[in-house]
């Protein structure tokens, strides 16, 4: 089939992002493309239009290019549950929890099978693909058992190009290692290598570009520099760090408690385009501060993570917030942390069935947890118990276990197309919670909670801001930054060919 691979050195080195700029590169010339990442494993998901759940970065690779995401885009997504097990996400659909043992010895012949089908279904439909590999193609003790590496590469039949990140350090090294530690045949199939995240003037590398193609034999395709304040989504830990832990001057302070399990976190994206809210990562209570806000987002544990800021004082700290007037906002498992109780009926959070905790009691709301997950895209408009003026439409979609039920009436946050009322909505929108993710990527909505924080902190309120027009800019500004650092001619030849003709 028609395409590339991008695969790296190591985790983090930028593939997520080079493969989203290559998408749009791509479409931007007439190519009908298709992102494809045959397993990934994160927390931070996408759900496509028909309800099925993908990787994020496969939702915004789509985005990039101009299609909509289909679960053929990720046949499998690994969520992690704790530091052994995972929920395995099978074609958009929760299949089984898995410990890593077992997900080895029992899925991969049918990982392999549903690979194939999904870059078959990609092929007919789009034509051309830009796959994106995961961590190190060459972890000697997964190579037996890969799904998303070389073997996706093999699958597809197309050439791969191996990134390096420059920034971290020890970029020779680890691109020679890396070569060296391949089979001859998966060694063949590199076509060429990318230096990514150069700081200063790239023209200085020329030595290092001609010793690396003498010693490989493999075109370097490009030196891309070190892209600041992308605000591209990324999908794991080392991206929220990267992407939110920039300087920003904002005198809106906003403070996300930092989750061991968060997922999701592409909700926070929009706040990047504020210019006068500064956002931060709160993990324990020396760093707290005194916030404008407080956002407790999503967590695929949810009462390991609402017993975790117990023990660390940071469920204290969020009562004297909220105590003394702040702004506080749930979302999906932070809503569940904010109600009375957890009920784990069926064990599907804890392992344990019917095991219950007391929540941080803000939300009149218990929530059980069952076997089913919903994941469904969403529509509605503030609901009457709220004030609000009514006609503004919100969209977005949820992705949860378990059912939250209000114990009082005439507080709830939206009323949905489909009749239900949906979250809660108290103290005049002092106090929300909600499963709706993606919340804050509606700008009316965004804007109208800043500013009753804005009102509250004496700070001048703020027109709407656009982060949909911004963040389509965003992909053609990262698009034309890397093509201009990029054998692009080459590339695209490399793809356009595809097939490696073995």
């Amino acid at each position: 089939m028609r395409g590339i691979m991008i695969q790296g050195t190591a985790s983090d080195v930028g593939k997520s992002l080079i493969a989203t700029a290559l998408c749009r590169m791509l479409i931007n010339e007439g190519i009908k493309v298709a992102p494809f990442k045959a397993q990934n494993m994160s927390n931070n998901s996408y759900v496509t239009r028909d309800g099925k759940e993908i990787g994020r970065a496969q939702g915004i690779q789509a985005e990039a290019a101009k299609i909509d995401a289909t679960e053929w885009m990720n046949p499998i997504l690994l969520k992690p549950r704790s530091a052994q097990d995972s929920e395995v996400v099978l074609l958009g659909t929760v299949y089984d929890t898995l410990s890593g043992s077992s997900y080895r010895e029992q899925f991969y012949e049918k990982g392999l099978e549903v690979i194939k089908d999904a870059l078959d279904q990609l092929e007919k439909q789009y034509g051309t693909v830009v796959i994106e590999g995961a961590g190190s193609p060459v972890e000697i003790n997964l190579k037996s058992r890969d799904l998303v590496n070389m073997k996706a590469a093999e699958l597809a039949d197309v050439p791969v190009v191996l990134v390096a990140d420059i920034d971290r350090g020890g970029v020779f090294a680890s691109i020679v290692g890396t070569l060296e530690l391949m089979e001859p045949e998966e060694r063949q199939r590199v076509a060429g290598v990318i230096i990514n995240k150069f700081r200063g003037d790239i023209t200085l590398f020329e030595e290092g570009i001609q010793w690396l193609e003498a010693k490989t034999g493999i075109p370097v395709l490009g030196v891309l520099p070190f892209v600041e304040n992308h605000r591209i989504d990324g999908e794991d830990s080392l991206s929220i760090q990267q992407q939110f832990s920039r300087p920003k001057v904002g005198v809106l302070d906003i403070a996300v408690i930092q989750l061991p399990y968060i997922s999701n976190y592409s909700d926070l994206e929009p706040f990047l385009y504020e210019e006068d809210v500064s956002i931060r990562w709160v993990k324990d209570k020396e760093v707290f501060g005194h916030p404008d806000a407080i956002i407790i987002p999503g967590t695929k544990s949810t009462i390991h993570d609402l017993r975790k800021i117990k023990e660390n004082g940071l469920a204290d700290l969020i009562q004297i917030h909220i105590e003394s007037g702040g702004y506080t906002i749930g979302l999906c498992g932070g809503y569940q942390i904010l109600g009375e109780e957890i009920l784990d009926e069926a064990g599907s959070d804890t392992g344990k069935p019917n095991f219950s905790i007391k929540g941080l009691g803000w939300i009149p709301a218990k929530t059980t947890f069952r076997k089913g997950k919903e994941t469904t895209r969403l529509r509605g408009e503030y609901h009457q118990d709220t004030g609000l003026s009514s006609g503004q439409v919100l969209d977005g979609y949820e992705i949860h276990l378990g059912k939250t039920s209000l114990m009082e009436k005439g507080c709830s946050f939206l009323k949905l197309e489909n009749g239900e009322s949906e979250g809660y909505y108290g103290k005049n929108g002092q106090i929300i919670g909600t499963y709706l993710h993606h919340l804050f990527h509606n700008d009316e909505w965004r804007t109208l909670w800043l500013n009753m924080i804005r009102n509250r902190a004496g700070l001048p309120l703020q027109e709407i801001r656009n982060s949909h027009d911004d963040k389509d800019k965003r992909y053609d500004f990262l698009a034309a930054q890397m093509k201009r650092h990029l054998r692009w001619d080459l590339i695209k030849e490399m793809v356009l060919k595809g097939s490696m003709g073995r």
